[in-house]
């Protein structure tokens, strides 16, 4: 008993600490699962039928990474041809508006689609191309969403890990949306990235969705 309240003093101590809020746009083309990465990672549900998001829609989250709390900020968009290149052109389209503050981005491909990919690429070179003017790069990960479907995928997981870490300088990752596999792994790189701390190999993580404040994980 001791024990578990030595545990639960450390967990409070650990909320306690200033909270640093981190404002995360996940984009990528239509259908491949970002809306369904987000809904797993902050309600752990997924829908089977298929809705394209038409509208802005932003989903909080909270993390306690390495003994640091963070406030999550989710923007998931609907489908996006191209990265405003500037406030004009993000302002034009107010589903679009604040998506410019965001300077970490998770960018998702279908693993069975080549074209989703090429977007991909596309929209890390706007991002890029964007921001070369700030002084902080942003932080990408490249996510190869639709695991489930290993045997329909386009590329070798190797050959495209190899491509994004090592030519477009990104955190790579795939995962499942549907069997919630890798989207725990996935914001945790992403806090691990966004802050840049490396002290420990598998450092402790505590999350909790927006939609269920009392549900809380610990690796």
């Amino acid at each position: 008993m001791a024990a578990d309240v030595r545990t639960g003093d450390r967990c409070r101590c650990a909320c306690m600490k200033m909270v640093q809020t981190v404002q995360v746009a996940v984009l990528g083309a239509p259908g491949v699962g970002k809306t369904s990465i987000i809904r797993q990672f902050v309600a752990q549900e997924f829908q089977e039928e298929y809705t394209p998001t038409e509208s802005r829609q932003l989903h909080r989250a909270s993390a306690v990474l390495s003994e640091r709390m963070y406030e999550l900020l989710i923007l998931d968009l609907p489908n996006l041809p191209r990265y405003p290149g500037s406030a004009g052109q993000e302002w034009m389209d107010p589903r679009f508006r604040g998506l410019r503050n965001s300077r970490v981005f998770i960018l998702v491909f279908d693993i069975c689609s080549p074209e989703s990919f090429h977007h991909v690429k596309q929209l890390r070179q706007q991002i890029l191309d964007s921001c070369c003017s700030t002084s902080k790069p942003p932080v990408v990960v490249v996510v190869g969403n639709k695991r489930d479907k290993q045997k329909l995928r386009f590329a070798p997981r190797h050959v495209l890990s190899v491509l994004v870490k090592k030519n477009w300088k990104c955190g790579y990752l795939e995962c499942s949306a549907r069997n919630n596999w890798h989207i725990l792994l996935l914001f945790k790189e992403l806090l691990i990235s966004t802050t840049a701390r490396s002290r420990s190999k598998t450092p402790s993580i505590c999350l909790q969705g927006a939609l269920h404040r009392e549900r809380c994980s610990v690796m």
